[in-house]
């Protein structure tokens, strides 16, 4: 039996961990919280959302970008302080722009194979995960937001997805609870929403039943590649732990990026921190209010996800400063005056802020593929579709893994690691 280490326990590395080990391989998960799924993993928008596969590479997106820099409260916000990472990253982005149409109809193509795996194995694994099937919205607030939203849902339908156009009639009837006025939405019937925290951690103890082997609280300091083994070095309780494998796959997110340095490769991920906040819905007035179709306004950047009868989770905007994960009031602010803007009967009482960094290539295609070490691999950088799109480049790693390692033969020692 080959063995696998896989680093990184959340979305990602669950997912690449389940689908190795429904392959028969032997694999180790090293996560560094004691759980996994604490931090990219832990409070997202919740949603499942192929409609949301539009590649952010738009020269459109700069424009507001540059407009909005002053605003601390903006749905994009860019740190003006310098550093080499964000500025080549930013040169990435423009060099992709290019690629926006090609990129935007092979995401929407993978986020459709995606659910169907994930709706399998939750089915095949018992996970509840307060799954709602009934699609998601698309609310516009002028024009020029739905004519530009209308020319994506042609280059979705490319990539195999549904999304039609409706008006401010039929938006009601789709979420009576919806306040406000617009000028019209698109509602893609096929998305679904749910809790990503309770899918991740049910995932992972179904793997655990399939012989994954989790070391939690382990944070990896170097990884080695040479004689056709893959050493792993962790830190846990003071001390540092080596293991052998046949093969890694680097799902670090945002770490990914000094990992894959360190082995020889470019896999530039930024942390791109994303604010959430799970509103607790503790009367029957607010549990009738909130909405139970999932939601994004295009305008304001924010997605709402109602999580069972008694959570109603929005998340959103987009900030580059680094590996910063501090939670700031005045991020966290917008959230809350949305929920009483659209949905006034909703009670704000009860509302528990959150912070995630999302690991997001320039391209905003995820790295899924083989290093130039041997027995190394990567599957990373998925941005704001990490649950989305988690299910298929999994099944993609584990072929590319049992693929290589079946055909691989005795290699040249090459050996490159973090610092312990």
């Amino acid at each position: 039996m080959k063995t696998i280490a896989v680093i990184g326990g959340g979305i990602t590395g669950v997912t690449t961990a389940y689908a190795l080990a429904k392959r028969g391989f032997a694999v180790t998960v090293y996560e560094q919280h004691r759980y996994p799924a604490m931090e990219t993993s832990f409070a997202n928008g919740g949603q499942l959302s192929a409609s949301n596969a539009e590649a952010w590479n738009h020269w459109s997106t700069i424009l507001k970008g540059i407009k909005w820099m002053l605003r601390s409260d903006a749905p994009l916000l860019v740190s003006p302080k310098p550093s080499w990472h964000k500025l080549s990253w930013f040169a990435g982005f423009v060099a992709a722009i290019p690629q926006y149409r090609a990129n935007t109809i092979a995401t929407a193509r993978l986020a459709v194979a995606a659910r169907e795996h994930l709706f399998a194995w939750a089915a095949e694994e018992g996970i509840d995960f307060d799954l709602r099937r009934e699609g998601i919205l698309h609310i516009h607030r002028d024009r020029a937001d739905f004519e530009h939203a209308a020319e994506v849902s042609k280059l979705l339908a490319l990539g195999g997805l549904a999304r039609r156009a409706v008006t401010p009639a039929e938006m009601r009837a789709i979420e009576p609870t919806l306040a406000g006025s617009y000028y019209g939405g698109h509602y893609t019937e096929s998305d679904s929403s749910g809790d990503i925290h309770k899918f991740c951690s049910g995932l992972a103890r179904a793997a655990e039943r399939r012989g994954v082997q989790f070391r939690c609280g382990q944070t990896v300091g170097g990884v080695a590649s040479g004689g056709g083994r893959v050493r792993v070095d962790a830190r846990h309780e003071g001390r540092i732990d080596s293991a052998s494998y046949d093969g890694v796959v680097v799902c670090a997110g945002t770490a990914s990026r000094a990992l894959a340095a360190a082995l020889g490769d470019s896999v530039n991920v930024y942390p791109v921190k994303g604010y959430s906040i799970t509103v607790d819905l503790a009367d029957a007035a607010s549990r009738a209010a909130a909405p139970k179709v999932s939601l994004v306004d295009d305008a304001t950047k924010l997605v709402a996800s109602r999580l069972g009868e008694g959570r109603l989770r929005v998340a959103g905007t987009a900030e580059f400063n680094g590996y910063n994960r501090d939670i700031r009031a005045d991020r966290i602010r917008p959230l809350v005056a949305w929920v009483e803007q659209c949905f006034p009967g909703v009670g704000t009482r009860s509302v528990v802020p959150w912070a995630g960094l999302r690991p997001m290539m320039p391209d905003l295609v995820p790295r899924v593929g083989r290093g130039k070490a041997p027995g190394v691999f990567y599957n990373t950088g998925h941005g704001h579709l990490g649950w989305t799109l988690s299910a298929a480049t999994a099944e993609l790693i584990a072929d590319v893994v049992r693929q290589t390692l079946d055909a691989a033969a005795p290699s040249v020692a090459v050996t490159r690691a973090l610092p312990a």
